[in-house]
Parts: C-alpha cells; structure tokens; sequence
C-alpha cells in the first residue's frame, strides 16, 4: 500500500456506518482526498471504561476517535518514528516490537473513501524514468473501505505531567501480498474489515492463545468486490486537496485492463 487515501466522510456519517456509540472527537476532521502521514485521521475502536482505581468495567464501547496516521509505539523516544509506521505487515505484525503490543489489544478500523496507489507506465520522464500514473482504489458501492488497523498512545516526555496534551494517539493500517490485477499497480495491498468480523476484530479482550486467528477474520483488498481507475498526478503533491483528486481520467497508457475505447481501467 502506498502512502495516501482519501477520507471526505463527516462524523456522524462514520459513526452510522460502524455503529458508534462513543464519539470521542472534540471537533471534527477536515474532509481530506489526499491524506498523508502523520495526518490527523478517524479510527473506529472498542475500549472498555475504567473506574476510579483504574480497573476496567463492563463491556467494550465501540468509539469513534482523532488520531495520527503513523503509529509511534510507546516505548519511542519521540514521536518522529510514527512517519515511517504508517503501515505493518501482517506476516510480522504479531512479532515485530513496534506493534505486537498494539496486536494484541489495541486494534481499530481506519475508515477510507479509498486509497491510492502508483502504476509504472510505459511512457519516460526526462530523465529516464517510467513516469508513473496514480490510480484510486475505491469500494463498487459506495461504502467506506473499513482498513483493519492498529492504534497506539504515546506518552510525550517533554509535555507537563497535566498537560492535556501530553498523549498521542496514532495509527497503522494493515498490509498483505498483492496478487493478480492489483499487484499489478503495488506489491501490497490493505486488509479490511468486513461489517460482521468488525466486533471480533475490535475487541480489547481476546485471550491471547487466540490472538493467531484474528488475522484470519481479515481480507484482502483484492477479495472485496474494489474497482480502480486513473486519477490526475496532482495527487503525488500534498498540498493538492479537492474532490478533482478521485475524479477518474482517460488512462493515457496501456494500464491495467484499460478499454480501448473510453480508457478507463476497472480492477478486481
């Protein structure tokens, strides 16, 4: 998976989607068509309510909260390291030190309109180079890609002990192997979440002899019905944001399945 998505939903559509009881969100994020790292992003997760000596009570309650994109484990000394956690493997996740912790109670739903990734057309650029067309890979329906992710909450050494701030909450989307059509545009690919797995994979208290098979409840983006199709290269810089960045264009390449006659590409 490459390093942006969109994500144009407001709150209160988000929370319909997953069935949100807990908005935790102070204000609303900004729409945004070209998300990138260390932005400020929604993650659905389960977290169960503690009492005054700090046990936990009751069930988990399903929430919707701001994070960063780019996880920073809590042992980081400081934050920048969440720029380059911006995705885990699933082959490693379970073991790598940066996330296994996070694996085994903290894992969430990162919502997207879709995502984006870069294919390598025949065409050069002056210097040689294949010039490469992005692509945005988006759900048949309309319905948000509901990105299994992990979160993480990060304790800010240089923040006052009451310093409202003084927590960072941050976030990673889970990758697998690209095969077929969409490995033919990136060699990974997310894995989501589908509506009646969401539950099993969010809650915080699976045993951790059952940690192995939660893998198993995802799927890749491949297996879920996505289609893509070329968007304008305006998109490769962060400082373009608008809903022109997900309007599709003729494919000026022989892309992936691309038609001949209205040079659109259509994958999985």
């Amino acid at each position: 998976m490459c390093g942006r998505y969109a994500s144009s939903r407001s709150p209160e559509d988000l929370a319909e989607e997953f069935e949100v009881l807990d908005p935790r969100l102070e204000r609303a994020i900004a729409p945004s068509w070209n998300v990138a790292p260390t932005d400020e992003v929604y993650a659905v997760m389960e977290r169960v309510a503690k009492d005054a000596d700090g046990e936990r009570r009751g069930d988990p309650v399903r929430q919707l909260r701001s994070v960063r994109w780019g996880l920073v484990p809590s042992w980081a000394k400081d934050a920048s390291i969440g720029s380059r956690m911006i995705n885990a493997r699933m082959e490693t996740v379970a073991e790598k030190p940066a996330f296994r912790k996070a694996f085994a109670a903290r894992r969430c739903i990162v919502p997207a309109d879709g995502y984006f990734e870069w294919y390598e057309t025949q065409q050069r650029t002056a210097k040689g180079k294949p010039r490469k067309q992005p692509f945005f890979i988006t759900s048949g329906d309309g319905s948000s890609l509901a990105m299994a992710g992990l979160y993480e909450i990060w304790r800010d050494p240089s923040r006052p002990e009451d310093a409202e701030d003084r927590f960072r909450w941050t976030c990673t989307v889970l990758t697998t192997e690209a095969t077929d059509d969409l490995g033919r545009i990136h060699d990974r690919m997310p894995l989501l979440v589908e509506p009646e797995r969401r539950h099993e994979w969010l809650d915080p208290r699976t045993p951790a002899d059952h940690l192995p098979g939660l893998l198993q409840l995802l799927r890749p983006a491949q297996q879920t019905g996505l289609t893509a199709y070329p968007v304008s290269t305006a998109v490769g810089n962060v400082a373009n944001n608008g809903p022109e960045l997900v309007e599709p264009i003729p494919l000026q390449d022989d892309g992936p399945d691309a038609d001949p006659d209205d040079g659109q590409g259509t994958l999985l």
